[in-house]
């Protein structure tokens, strides 16, 4: 019997492949960056959150620019060894560039940019992998929130996130006292939703300078110095890319973020720059 075509399954996420074209277009915008900024960097972000890092991203728009994304396609617009690095030096930065690392391009000195970097720093809900940093329980009896007393429209959710809660009159109430996270622990969605009812931010955004390339030729034509500015800290939390779908035209210069996951490997589903 042939197969009905109303039985179709349509994917509603559709994603547009990085064919070769569009990847030698990013390695162009690296090289037309290395020519156009003196100072290259690669530095690591924990915890990402597209909405700061974008307002960061406007804020140095005049002297600077952001690439995130595939780390092989990075490591090849440097050079992986001295035979094939685009400029003398760059193919030390290039060994750098692994895990959730970017490139930030600029004409900043580097205390400017150290300065820039560390007011980057804020907190934020952990997302679901992301270790707790501290225990966080609940006791029984009426439940409180930042605002107050629960309103007795979240008691379903809470029940759904695993709390034994019940209402009475119009009160959210647990009927046993509940350890939602302990420091250490691997959270899942449940206790991430509990922790973002009660207003509890376990999660450290940052980024960390690693090392930065420094041109030494005139108008940036020749090669540079690296400098090592920081170890790498591979045990830190969840590094948590958040950029898994950024638009094809993002490592343009245009295109927005996405606020999913990144998912495992180099990154090759998400590039993007500032």
């Amino acid at each position: 019997m042939p197969k009905s075509k109303r039985n179709k399954v349509v994917s509603l996420t559709k994603v547009k492949k990085k064919d070769r074209v569009w990847k030698e277009g990013l390695l162009e915008k690296i090289r037309q960056c290395l020519d156009t900024y003196p100072n290259v960097y690669v530095f690591k972000h924990y915890n990402m959150r597209t909405e700061r890092f974008k307002q960061l991203r406007d804020d140095l728009k005049d002297s600077s620019r952001f690439i995130l994304g595939s780390t092989s396609l990075m490591q090849v617009a440097l050079g992986r060894s001295e035979a094939d690095e685009y400029k003398a030096g760059l193919s030390r930065l290039s060994d750098l560039i692994k895990g959730t690392v970017g490139l930030f391009f600029t004409k900043l000195s580097l205390e400017e940019a150290k300065e820039a970097f560390e007011n980057y720093v804020y907190e934020d809900y952990a997302r679901v992998g992301a270790r707790a940093v501290h225990d966080f329980r609940l006791t029984a009896g009426p439940l409180s929130g930042p605002m107050g007393p629960l309103p007795h429209t979240l008691e379903p959710q809470l029940r759904k996130f695993g709390l034994p809660t019940k209402l009475n009159k119009g009160v959210v109430e647990l009927l046993a006292d509940h350890a939602v996270c302990r420091t250490g622990q691997k959270l899942d969605a449940n206790q991430t939703g509990i922790l973002r009812i009660f207003d509890i931010k376990m999660a450290e955004c940052r980024l960390k300078l690693l090392a930065v390339w420094r041109s030494s030729g005139k108008d940036g034509d020749g090669g540079g110095e690296v400098e090592q500015l920081s170890e790498d800290e591979e045990d830190y939390g969840v590094t948590g890319g958040e950029f898994e779908a950024i638009g094809d035209d993002l490592a343009m210069g245009k295109g927005d973020f996405s606020d999913d996951p990144l998912e495992e490997g180099d990154g090759e589903e998400g590039e993007g720059d500032g």
